[in-house]
């Protein structure tokens, strides 16, 4: 079942489609907009309710679906389609300029992706268009490592790296074996099998300090499963230790950067959050960067560590002054 924040913009896309598209049949317009026919007949159930203030028969939406033909009346009000936001477009019109600054699309030929881009900027207005403009999109990549990792995917071969953890502040060997490129959170990273965890792993090529491509063929297991990036990156282990935040307004950011397991509005745009680190050194980090704007409440370690690790930065401070 649909709730009303889904049925809304439904219903306000459902009515002019309808006027524009005279006689259409029941299926072929619940398939359109991905419904089955019986929801689709209670949608219409529903705009037959609805029209100008008086709600006599003249003012309402006349709809009729007798034989399986809808035919709709009295919805001139509505019938013209809804139109972007200057929010939406541009969030729209971004990402479509980082889909086409993805790796596996540069070597594409045609122009049909740069085409969408300019409808949209002329269907949107100058405002999207101004505002989309203001933000660049830059894909990272070492110099050498989006070639050796082509190579390497195109050669079905495995690769060296030499791969910086920054969690750790350390370089890494790792023999991996490439699978796809993908694009997620605005960076670009190789999914491969790595040999030195025995899992999938995703690796930022911006943090590739060397790509070698090795003599041997690339060889993953057999249940070795695409990552799903769609919820981001970052996916905590349940064995994860778990950290509890307390952040000021300033550092809300956190709750929606991060998957959280608790967050807990504290007043004054104060939020409590729960969430689990994949390593120490991370959410160490991860509160020097908050500063004044939030703090380790708990485990006590860990707070006692971070207060440690600020008060060895700031002597670093003292001493050159």
């Amino acid at each position: 079942m649909s709730g009303s924040a889904d049925r809304l913009p439904r219903l306000l896309a459902l009515v002019p489609y309808l006027m524009s598209h005279p006689g259409a049949q029941v299926g072929e317009v619940a398939e359109v907009f991905g419904l089955s026919e019986k929801q689709l007949i209670d949608d219409l159930q529903l705009v037959w309710m609805c029209g100008l203030p008086g709600h006599t028969p003249g003012d309402l939406i006349d709809v009729s679906w007798d034989g399986g033909e809808i035919l709709i009346d009295n919805a001139d009000t509505i019938a013209r389609p809804l139109r972007l936001g200057i929010d939406e477009a541009s969030a729209l019109l971004v990402a479509l300029r980082m889909l086409a600054a993805s790796p596996d699309l540069a070597e594409v030929r045609g122009d049909a992706l740069p085409r969408v881009v300019a409808k949209l900027e002329q269907a949107a207005g100058e405002g999207a268009a101004l505002v989309s403009n203001q933000v660049a999109v830059d894909v990272d990549a070492a110099p050498d490592a989006l070639p050796r990792v082509r190579e390497g995917l195109t050669l079905r071969r495995r690769l060296s790296l030499r791969y910086y953890v920054p969690g750790r502040d350390e370089v890494t060997p790792r023999e991996v074996d490439p699978m796809r490129i993908v694009v997620a959170d605005g960076r670009t990273y190789l999914e491969c099998w790595c040999y030195r965890a025995e899992a999938m792993r995703l690796f930022r090529l911006d943090r590739m300090l060397g790509v070698q491509v090795l003599d041997v063929p690339a060889d993953p297991p057999a249940g070795a499963e695409p990552i799903d990036v769609a919820q981001g990156v970052f996916r905590p282990s349940p064995t994860d230790e778990l950290v509890e935040l307390e952040v000021t307004a300033a550092g809300r950011w956190v709750a929606e950067y991060y998957p959280c397991e608790q967050v807990t509005e504290l007043g004054e745009g104060r939020l409590r959050i729960t969430l689990r680190a994949r390593d120490e050194d991370w959410i160490v980090k991860l509160a020097l960067r908050l500063g004044d704007t939030g703090r380790v409440v708990a485990p006590a370690a860990m707070a006692v560590r971070v207060r440690q690790e600020a008060e060895r930065a700031l002597s670093l401070y003292a001493h050159r002054a």
